[in-house]
């Protein structure tokens, strides 16, 4: 099983990849540039053909695709000026082939949820008051040095029930339960049951008095969600929605977190990952239910557009920079010049994800 899962979480992160660069290639070829070759992979070749000018390889090691168009790099002299480069073409037509990619990100970010909604259902909200097959009750926020969070409790996990010495709540699915055991319970330690990835877990907290709301607690924040169906018809739109949302959502969140991390705040539930950590939380979803797995899909292709549109070299948002400030200038910039500020901000890039990498291999043990 865990080998299954390694090769399903590898080969959803190639085709995302693929995907993006698919959308490169795609209106590369409508404007007539000459695409050099589309590789799935990275080399060395494991296998090639040439149809029609471009070399499609399929390559050894799975980090990913790429597309190279003629002239996209600066790196041969002439090259801009042949008809068929990506530097001869008009800026608007060089800027739809790089936003393209990032286009696909949101496209394939719509159809998964889409599926989703129709098939597994949306997660939402649902009131206690509303009898509803398959509704828990989740933890979506944990406030910083509160008992919830010494103890380990986490947004996202699933309470099951709750125990002290004297009474228990078995099964629960209503925040109300939950919310009156806990001041029921008073300061006594509460045994908690939750579920997290697929996996019951079991911890003691000890509830104490806020402060401002003159009661006790133990610092959480609770949602009833239920999985909710949609009919096929209203399936695309509720995808649409939910696309929206959480492209407006989780920028909004990053920006959150980074706030507080600049004002010495602590953030819950928010942390930062690697390509490993990516895989790991593909992993669990996956072994969860193959509704989750493609809800967290949905959500990383996302936040890979969000990414490539950061205005940083050596992504698509620091390129389309560049012909913002070709189109100022009435001038190309000084190929040698981009090609260089690009190199530099792609080893960073990539010695960035390499500490992302050993961070999250550490995490592992």
């Amino acid at each position: 099983m865990l080998l299954i899962t390694i090769f399903i979480v590898l080969f959803s992160l190639i085709l995302l990849t693929a995907l993006h660069e698919l959308g490169h290639f795609l209106f590369a070829k409508k404007f007539e540039m000459k695409v050099e070759e589309f590789g799935v992979g990275y080399p060395p070749r494991v296998i090639g053909k040439k149809i029609k000018g471009t070399l499609y390889s399929l390559n050894l090691l799975p980090f990913g695709a790429f597309v190279k168009i003629k002239g996209e790099d600066g790196s041969k002299d002439g090259e801009a000026k042949l008809n068929d480069s990506f530097t001869s073409k008009p800026i608007w037509q060089r800027a739809i082939v790089l936003f393209a990619g990032v286009a696909v990100f949101w496209v394939v970010a719509f159809l998964i949820f889409t599926i989703v909604a129709g098939i597994f259902g949306i997660p939402s909200p649902v009131p206690d008051t509303t009898e509803m097959p398959g509704a828990k009750v989740q933890i979506i926020a944990v406030m910083a040095d509160s008992p919830a969070q010494r103890a380990g409790l986490k947004p996202g996990d699933t309470i099951l029930s709750l125990k002290t010495e004297e009474i228990e709540l078995k099964k629960t699915n209503k925040t109300n339960e939950v919310q009156e055991f806990i001041l029921e319970a008073g300061e006594k330690e509460i045994s908690f049951v939750i579920e997290r990835n697929n996996e019951q877990i079991e911890t003691k907290v000890t509830p104490k008095q806020v402060a401002d709301l003159g009661r006790v607690g133990v610092g959480v924040s609770l949602v009833r969600v239920a999985e909710i169906k949609t009919v096929w018809y209203k399936a695309p739109l509720e995808g649409l929605v939910l696309t929206g949302r959480l492209t407006k959502a989780i920028p909004l969140n990053l920006y959150l977190a980074l706030k507080t991390k600049i004002t010495g705040g602590k953030t819950s539930g928010i942390e930062i990952v690697g390509p490993i950590g990516f895989g790991k939380m593909l992993g669990q979803s996956f072994e969860s239910g193959l509704g989750n797995f493609l809800v967290l899909m949905g959500m990383i292709a996302i936040w890979l557009a969000l990414f490539n549109l950061f205005p940083i070299p050596a992504l698509d948002g620091g390129r389309l920079l560049f012909l913002g400030i070709e189109a100022v200038r009435r001038k190309p910039m000084n190929q040698k010049v981009e090609q260089s500020i690009n190199t530099y901000f792609f080893l960073a890039l990539i010695g960035l994800m390499v500490l992302l990498s050993i961070k999250d291999i550490i995490n592992l043990f």
